[in-house]
């Protein structure tokens, strides 16, 4: 990808209680058609204005959540950061919120469709990306939402996510780099293969690395679209920022995330696995078996006998076949 920046003039901010009537985002259909889960690409919504995305709703929200379902940390970081060191500013979730003008932190309630309210908003928004998404990756399930809370400067390390997600930018402006996620120089399959087995979403960045990024100013009132496994780094405005994540599973992500995860196993045995894609016969055997496994694994847990262990038999065709 080349390098590029696009800007936008930012709409006012003046939350409001009005029902919302008509379409909530504004989507291009050959935009999305071309582009979904290719490239990065823009839209726009209507929720600016919306209540629900005031700080002092966020912070009643942010009571409700669970707290394993709110993660926060000093937003004065790098963008290539080890996750094991993290540091955090000694502030509660609330008291974060309440001091996100002069606190330089960056918070993300994670799971709101589990609130009534929020994921009512949520399930709309993904109706409405259903509408487009469904012909090119059919089946959209695992709906979730994330609201990101960040001040002014702040730093969202080089990282992946695993799903389909539209950002949607609801207060103050972001510029987010994103990279190709088929590119091996940038991101390798064990790479991959160790993010599907669980290990943490945080990724090396070298500065070599920019040269390649798409840039995007994100300004309230647009939501960008991140194609699944992109990796990606964000950097905050000089405004407090409030950012709506919309995102989605498939069968069709699922798999392949399953195919990695089984592909870490076998490359931790010393093989060296094909990559998903690459062979029909390899894949079917890698998902089926790992599927048969947990069903074993759940049925035997479930007679309180020794659970199914390991991958190797269940996958044993990516030696033979």
């Amino acid at each position: 990808m080349n390098s590029t920046t696009l800007s936008y003039e930012r709409p006012g901010f003046a939350p409001t209680e009005e029902p919302r009537t008509g379409p909530l985002l504004e989507i291009d259909p050959p935009t999305f058609h071309a582009n979904f889960n290719r490239k990065p690409f823009l839209i726009k919504h209507r929720l600016v204005a919306d209540a629900l995305f005031a700080l002092p709703r966020l912070i009643e929200l942010a009571k409700r959540l669970p707290p394993a379902l709110i993660e926060y940390n000093a937003g004065d970081i790098p963008v290539s950061l080890n996750p094991t060191l993290t540091p955090h500013t000694g502030l509660s979730p609330q008291e974060t919120l309440r001091r996100i003008e002069e606190c330089r932190s960056w918070m993300v309630l994670k799971n709101i469709e589990q609130d009534p309210q929020y994921g009512a908003l949520l399930h709309r928004c993904l109706d409405e990306i259903q509408t487009y998404s469904e012909a090119l990756d059919p089946h959209m399930r695992g709906r979730e939402g994330f609201i990101f809370i960040s001040s002014p400067g702040s730093i969202t390390p080089y990282h992946l996510d695993p799903e389909h997600n539209f950002l949607l930018q609801i207060r103050g402006a972001k510029s987010a780099a994103l990279f190709d996620p088929s590119d091996r120089a940038l991101l390798s399959e064990q790479e991959l293969e160790q993010r599907a087995a669980g290990v943490h979403r945080n990724l090396v960045f070298k500065e070599s690395y920019q040269a390649k990024a798409a840039v995007f100013d994100l300004t309230p009132g647009y939501g960008l679209h991140f194609p699944v496994t992109a990796p990606h780094w964000i950097k905050n405005g000089n405004e407090v920022s409030v950012s709506f994540s919309i995102t989605f599973r498939t069968p069709a992500t699922e798999r392949r995330a399953i195919i990695r995860r089984v592909n870490h196993d076998l490359r931790r045995i010393g093989w060296t696995p094909t990559p998903p894609g690459q062979s029909a016969l390899r894949d079917a055997v890698k998902y089926y078996g790992f599927r048969a496994l947990r069903r074993a694994d759940y049925y035997l847990r479930r007679n309180r006998a020794t659970p199914a262990k390991g991958y190797k038999k269940a996958v044993a065709g990516e030696a033979e076949d």
